[in-house]
């Protein structure tokens, strides 16, 4: 019973610190006032919620965009990287050949076979070479593809 008393007094006091917070009749220009700016910033709010929903949006797709172009980047690298080590294979490959042909030169013989596998193992290494510079190539283009697009 104690509790019940002790509560309706503090909901009393709180009732009259209301009250007395609340304007008179004759402040209804103020309160006025009061409202007008309340509505403003509520309009206020409204847009800057709407402006963060339109930066989110555009956010969200160019981490969209970037999260594509890191995946097409990291396909463009892997395949880089196969050329690169095809390429090394075949210059490995013609520097052993070369080796061999050179001491069979000193040796004053000619082998026509060393010649032939000296010659298949350039051919090799050039065209690795021409695959790794397409790839180098198609990298290349895959990132100016977007700056042109912007651009046009």
């Amino acid at each position: 019973m104690d509790d019940i008393k002790a509560l309706e007094v503090r909901i009393t006091t709180a009732l009259d610190r209301i009250r007395a917070g609340l304007p008179q009749s004759g402040d209804t220009q103020a309160a006025a006032d009061l409202t007008a700016q309340l509505n403003d910033e509520r309009s206020a709010n409204a847009q800057l919620e709407e402006r963060v929903k339109q930066l989110k949006s555009r956010q969200d797709g160019q981490i969209a965009d970037m999260e594509v172009r890191i995946r097409d980047q990291a396909a463009q690298l892997a395949s880089l990287d196969a050329e690169m080590q095809q390429l090394r294979g075949s210059n490995a490959d013609l520097t052993e050949v070369c080796s061999k042909l050179r001491a069979v030169a000193i040796e004053g013989a000619v082998d026509p076979e060393l010649i032939n596998r000296a010659l298949m193992a350039e051919v090799d290494g050039l065209t690795a070479q021409r695959s790794s510079e397409a790839a180098e190539v198609a990298a290349i283009l895959s990132d100016l593809k977007p700056l042109l697009q912007k651009e046009g």
